[in-house]
């Protein structure tokens, strides 16, 4: 049974629809509808191409008519499986269409004339259409349609369980036949002299010992006629080479064995002026940071990281001009045999001439050079297919009036879909986070909790290095740190944050020589709880005046069950106020799995250990500067997530950390 069913405009103007149950209609009419939520989440931010989308214990399904800009939308209950459903939608489609097109061509034709003249009269126009009276008698045919295919599929349901073949089981009656002996093969019949032989050779096998020596000849003579397989004296042998085997001696340091002061000489991770055991090499400091990628200071004092920018490496062209110039390009030449890259595009549209109305058929070739450029770019091919089926479903129908206008549709259609998914849904202004925490007013019994952030992702990834990074970026605007060492399991980790934090202090704010008090290391050594290491370093923030903690925890795989469940256990202890999921930009199916699994992961151990549903609340991308234009990464992490992207690490200093801008990664995937 169908809960809802509309027909409306994508200006967003409701042209019909149909709640099923009070329920129903109650929840059409707020925000938080099914309908409502789908144009938000799914048709906005361009994750429409698989048709289906699930809120709230409902799924909804849509279909388009791209030419008159309509949506059809039907929403039921997730756990129902309605068949029909999908030839619910396609016959809508065609009757409303055949019973209305004069007045949705006019209507549509007057939307765009208000829009373009900006007349003044528009909110007349608007209120002058009566669609109960242009729909007369269309409830009556979506009645008759409804309850057709709702007893189509009673019968099919009907005709399906009547129709079940139970195969007849047999039953054979018990043979009369008394010779029921079971035969026995004459080849396989050994005397009692082979069978002794053979329990000897199995028990001298057993107590890893031979016999007598006197009978060890015999049992070499006894094996001369080929049959035996088990020699008596043969399992001996090396059971006694292996007792008389020496045990390799352990390897020692000198002539003993280290004690703790020669493994403290060795450790060169602390500072010299806490530990009197040994001097410290100097640092230099030129090497901790690249003037030339130093980030910039605000009117307002704030220090901003610097924008990636692509643009440099394309003479400063904006994304349409790159399109435009590889269809432009690819009309004038011959077109080639092969489609795999994006300038096959404009080649393929520019035999579109005359004023057509686009098909599948016309974009199928175009739709797959353009999947292939995306892969090329590094994007996951489920992905690549996903956003080329979105462009297709927004060109089907349009209209073009010769190279021109194609040229402007695929420009159009391309650049808006990468574009709506790479604009983020939440802010990605950290500090602006930070200081309205920090500046929240708490009462006089409660201490201000600090601003925490939890570093997750896979083995090998860079998690450690971008989180120091991280921590220069806050201690240049201010913020005193904290670095919680919660990777108890690799060997060094502990070690590796400590020089980080060595080399933070000594760097200083602004030139200063000094900023030793603005970042400290909190650890607990090796194989401890971090889940308990992570909340003492927050208790230990909030009572010495700490304004943020940066969580570090062990890399792990996807698919380590009880790994993810001590991550999850970490956040549902802690609640962190962001989790930033930290991945390579060389991976490109792998990408996919990993943020889909890690932020599934932790929404379900998360809730199910007692804590609120978290996920993953934003990405950062490292070694950004080994992919040139092949930035397709980001587009796959941010269209499965649909979280931002809020750092990029780019080098192997503390000033090597980027801001991407919407625009720079659309360049960079569309350039040829």
């Amino acid at each position: 049974m169908l809960d809802h069913c509309s027909i409306s405009h994508k200006g967003g103007v409701v042209l019909w629809s149909r709640s099923f149950t009070p329920a129903a209609s109650h929840t059409a009419a707020s925000s938080s509808s099914p309908v409502n939520s789908l144009v938000r989440e799914a048709l906005i931010e361009g994750r429409s191409s698989d048709g289906k989308y699930e809120k709230d214990g409902y799924a909804v399904k849509w279909t388009f008519v791209n030419d008159l800009e309509l949506i059809f939308v039907v929403a039921y209950q997730r756990i129902l499986q309605l068949t029909y459903v999908e030839d619910l939608l396609n016959a809508l489609k065609t009757l409303f269409i055949k019973l209305f097109q004069p007045f949705l061509t006019t209507f549509v034709a007057s939307l765009h004339v208000t829009t373009t003249v900006k007349l003044s009269a528009s909110a007349d126009t608007h209120t002058s259409w009566n669609f109960a009276k242009a729909f007369d008698g269309w409830d009556a045919v979506f009645d008759k349609l409804l309850r057709g295919l709702e007893d189509k599929a009673a019968q099919e349901r009907r005709t399906r369980s009547g129709h079940v073949i139970r195969p007849m089981v047999e039953v054979t009656p018990p043979d009369e036949d008394t010779n029921t002996v079971p035969s026995q093969s004459s080849d396989n019949v050994l005397d009692e002299e082979q069978i002794a032989r053979n329990v000897q050779a199995l028990k001298n096998r057993l107590r890893g010992r031979g016999g007598p020596p006197g009978r060890r000849g015999r049992g070499r003579a006894d094996v001369g006629n080929g049959r035996d397989s088990l020699p008596g004296s043969d399992s001996e042998t090396p059971s006694k080479s292996k007792r008389k085997a020496k045990a390799k001696a352990q390897r020692k340091w000198g002539d003993e064995a280290p004690t703790e002061s020669d493994m403290a000489s060795l450790d060169f991770s602390y500072d010299s002026s806490t530990s009197d055991s040994h001097v410290a090499p100097p640092v230099d400091l030129s090497a901790l940071v690249d003037n030339g990628s130093l980030g910039t200071r605000t009117q307002d004092g704030l220090y901003e990281v610097r924008d990636w920018e692509f643009a440099q490496s394309q003479g400063g062209k904006s994304a349409d001009d790159v399109i435009a110039e590889v269809l432009k390009k690819s009309g004038q030449e011959p077109p080639k045999p092969t489609t795999g890259s994006l300038g096959a595009l404009g080649s393929i549209f520019a035999r579109l001439t005359g004023s057509k109305v686009l098909t599948e058929e016309d974009l199928k070739p175009v739709l797959e050079a353009m999947k292939q450029h995306l892969m090329k770019k590094n994007v996951a091919k489920e992905i690549s297919d996903k956003i080329c089926e979105d462009v297709g479903q927004s060109l089907v129908g349009k209209k073009v009036g010769g190279f021109q206008t194609t040229n402007s549709a695929v420009r159009q259609a391309l650049a808006n879909s990468i574009t709506r998914i790479l604009t983020p849904k939440t802010s990605t202004d950290l500090l602006l986070s930070i200081r309205t925490k920090l500046s929240a007013p708490v009462a006089a019994s409660q201490q201000r909790q600090p601003y925490s952030i939890t570093f997750v992702g896979v083995n090998g990834v860079g998690k450690s290095t971008n989180l120091s990074k991280v921590c220069f970026w806050l201690i240049q605007n201010g913020f005193r740190v904290l670095i919680a060492a919660c990777d108890t399991f690799r060997s060094g980790a502990v070690e590796q944050l400590r020089v980080h934090v060595r080399n933070l202090g000594m760097l200083g704010v602004d030139g200063a020589t000094n900023s030793k008090g603005r970042v400290e290391l909190y650890e607990r050594g090796y194989g401890k709880d971090a889940a308990g290491i992570a909340k003492e370093a927050i208790s230990y923030a909030r009572d010495n005046d700490f304004d943020v903690v940066l969580i570090d925890t062990a890399g792990r795989m996807q698919d380590n069950e009880p790994l993810m469940r001590a991550l999850a256990k970490l956040v549902a202890t802690n609640n962190p106020d962001k989790i930033i999921f930290v991945g390579e930009a060389l991976v490109g199916n792998e990408a996919v799995d990993q943020l889909t699994k890690f932020d599934r992961a932790l929404r379900d151990f998360s809730a199910a250990s007692g804590g609120q549903e978290r996920g993953i609340d934003g990405m950062l991308v490292t070694k950004w500067d080994t992919v040139d234009d092949k930035v397709g990464a980001a587009l796959s992490m941010t269209y499965v997530t649909g979280q931002p992207i809020i750092f990029v690490g780019c080098g192997q200093t503390y000033t090597d950390l980027r801001q991407l801008r919407v625009g720079n990664v659309v360049q960079a995937i569309l350039s040829d």
